[in-house]
């Protein structure tokens, strides 16, 4: 899934529009911007429509949202 033009993968935004942040996962790149960020840390099961295995990731714990 890694993109010739990097852009978050939660909201499809490159960045023109927003400043964005590489992750590597099971050998790929992905792209999140600082907005959705929180969802990769709390609510990763939010992203398995977009990042595979998401569904699989633990939240982080100890932070209440």
């Amino acid at each position: 899934m890694t993109h010739n033009q990097p852009q978050c993968l939660y909201c499809d935004k490159d960045s023109e529009l927003t400043p964005l942040i590489s992750l590597a996962y099971r050998g790929e790149t992905y792209w999140i911007c600082p907005q959705h960020l929180p969802i990769l840390i709390h609510k990763p099961e939010n992203l398995a429509h977009k990042l595979p295995g998401a569904e699989n990731l633990e939240a982080s714990a100890g932070h209440n949202h």
